[in-house]
């Protein structure tokens, strides 16, 4: 996928009403119009410029929220949660189920850009570990089966089989 242009840029500026207001919310369309979910430097210069805000405070916000990133990340964003109860359900165990499903490591990017895995704090699945998440959608119970199904799902852009396998 082709990178941002400036004019989408603005665009998303624009759907704002340039307003600074709607900082984290300018970023998160941002990066997810890069095609790689994250902001690059440029369209956080413009961003500063435009909403005329310091660009200090743009980086705060890209590097105190998890969700951001500065670096080009997978189609596909896995988190993994590592919170106490997962932990005791054997998030180390599911961690490893992704990284060989995946073929990378945690914090690592697959090639072809599809898939990145990450560990995060507690996304509210205490009730279904061990879980993870995909975008948006938390997926629990996890058996290794299961994962190699996530997997497989994510590389072949199955978003329905991917839903079906959703815990929402």
């Amino acid at each position: 996928m082709q990178g941002l242009s400036k004019e989408q840029v603005l665009k998303i500026l624009e759907n704002y009403e340039n307003d600074p207001q709607q900082l984290i919310a300018v970023l998160l369309d941002v990066q997810a119009a890069s095609g790689k979910n994250f902001v690059e430097k440029q369209w956080a210069e413009l961003t500063a410029e435009v909403l005329k805000i310091p660009l200090s405070k743009i980086y705060d916000v890209l590097t105190f929220y998890a969700m951001f990133s500065t670096e080009p990340r997978g189609e596909y964003i896995i988190e993994i949660c590592r919170s106490t109860p997962c932990f005791f359900l054997k998030t180390e165990e599911v961690a490893g189920w992704f990284e060989t499903a995946a073929g990378i490591k945690m914090g690592q990017t697959t090639a072809d850009g599809k898939l990145s895995l990450f560990y995060t704090s507690c996304i509210g699945a205490c009730d279904i570990g061990p879980a993870a998440k995909i975008g948006d959608d938390v997926f629990g119970h996890l058996t290794e089966e299961k994962v190699k199904k996530l997997i497989k799902c994510c590389r072949d852009n199955n978003t329905q089989e991917l839903q079906s396998l959703c815990q929402n």
